[in-house]
């Protein structure tokens, strides 16, 4: 049925609690891209390879994928509301953990910290989206989802130049000389310890404010009347919600597609700052690179939103990601600036794909299914650990054949793309 005006994306009863869940998507899209610069600056002052600094993605999503199954579990015995809450405390408890990560400068607590973090951020994720999607008519789920997911970019916004203005470029370990070469690395130990100590204290400090807010947000929701979630009088068992999600062909290619997607932003967001400082442009510049990639990311999150009145959305899904094929390509084999200018526009076309794998997915299940589906969906998230660590082992080869490492790594997220326009075919002609 086609969608008219006369059906609200948003119920004037639902307006408040929407607006405030909304606000969450801003939450952890803040602690997304404060984070990813850190991957660049924790290589140089902890003196570590790209592969293992890219361990921050690694623990950051994965405690998407030890706790999203969890966080749905629990979603069915309470309520939406009630994991909102733990999640917001489990995000407090990791952000206020950079403390003691700093105190003692083991790179390992930082790991620690940021995986306690996300243990909240899946809690967050797998309760607000689909809480998102039942505010209103179904018809009109998957635009209210892309406008919620529209103001995460605005919180990694924020992130990106808190992460620039604030962090990066205090960084006394990423001074350099005028040839341009690391200062840092001339240094002996007592005055890079001193360094060290500085940076690291830099670092921690966004978190801790951060979890300042966070606590503020859980005591705003705790007070705040939500809708209640439709309680099911004969609720089936999480295996049998399994049993048929494995079976729907949709949902099941969805996750798939979902975990390649999110492998493909977070390499082009984690790992620009490595193209740009192959050009020999410093990490706080770089990160200006970062924060247009986002602001092309949070335009088109808007525009999509209004595109999808008109146009389906499964077929922007397969344009957006072939879009998104031809830049990486250009990213790759175009050295230079203008690959760099390739890199960010890739942005633009990453904007939509995430709600709209996410509602495509879920459309059509059952309240029972959805929950234990948005876990699944969640889950899939830990495609950004797992594929940052083998493109920083690419990056840690420095030229492959007369090309650059960085420029041939990626390729990796070239096929993730692929990989997100066969399922957009796919749920045009076979997932109908």
């Amino acid at each position: 049925m086609k969608i008219t005006e006369k059906i609200p994306v948003v119920s004037k009863e639902a307006l408040i609690p929407f607006i405030l869940i909304t606000s969450l998507f801003a939450l952890w899209g803040f602690a997304n891209d404060v984070t990813t610069p850190m991957v660049a600056a924790f290589g140089t002052v902890m003196e570590i390879s790209a592969a293992k600094s890219a361990l921050i993605q690694c623990a950051f999503y994965g405690g998407y994928a030890t706790m999203a199954i969890p966080a749905a579990l629990f979603i069915r015995r309470y309520s939406y509301k009630k994991a909102i809450i733990l999640g917001l405390s489990l995000y407090a408890i990791g952000a206020f953990m950079f403390y003691p990560a700093a105190q003692y400068e083991v790179f390992e607590f930082f790991l620690f910290s940021l995986y306690i973090l996300t243990f909240g951020l899946a809690f967050l994720e797998t309760a607000a989206n689909p809480f998102i999607l039942s505010m209103g008519d179904e018809r009109t789920a998957t635009r209210r989802l892309n406008l919620a997911q529209a103001f995460n970019p605005i919180g990694a916004l924020l992130g990106m130049f808190v992460a620039s203005k604030f962090v990066l470029s205090h960084l006394d370990s990423d001074k350099r000389d005028g040839a341009g070469e690391l200062i840092f690395t001339t240094l002996d130990s007592a005055q890079k310890a001193i360094i060290r100590t500085n940076d690291l204290a830099i670092i921690r400090n966004p978190y801790l404010i951060l979890g300042v807010v966070v606590v503020v947000m859980l005591i705003l929701i705790a007070i705040v009347k939500m809708p209640k979630r439709e309680t099911l009088e004969e609720q089936g068992s999480a295996i049998d919600s399994f049993k048929r999600l494995i079976k729907n062909g949709k949902y099941r290619e969805g996750v798939f597609a979902q975990l390649f997607y999110v492998a493909a932003q977070i390499m082009c967001w984690t790992f620009i700052i490595h193209y740009a400082d192959n050009l020999g442009i410093a990490k706080a510049e770089a990160q200006n690179y970062n924060i247009a990639a986002m602001g092309m990311f949070l335009i088109s999150r808007f525009i999509c939103t209004f595109l999808m009145k008109y146009v389906n959305s499964r077929m922007l899904l397969t344009i957006f990601a072939v879009c998104a094929m031809t830049t990486t390509l250009c990213t790759v084999f175009i050295e230079g600036l203008i690959g760099l200018y390739f890199l960010v526009a890739t942005s633009f076309f990453m904007s939509l794909m995430f709600p709209t794998i996410y509602g495509i997915a879920l459309h059509g299940l059952n309240e029972e299914d959805s929950t234990l589906g948005a876990a699944g969906l969640v889950m899939a998230i830990v495609g950004g650990a797992i594929m940052p660590i083998l493109q920083g082992s690419i990056i840690d080869l420095k030229s492959i054949g007369s090309f650059a490492a960085v420029n041939i790594s990626f390729l990796l997220p070239f096929l993730c793309f692929c990989i997100i326009a066969i399922y957009g075919y796919r749920t045009l002609k076979v997932h109908k």
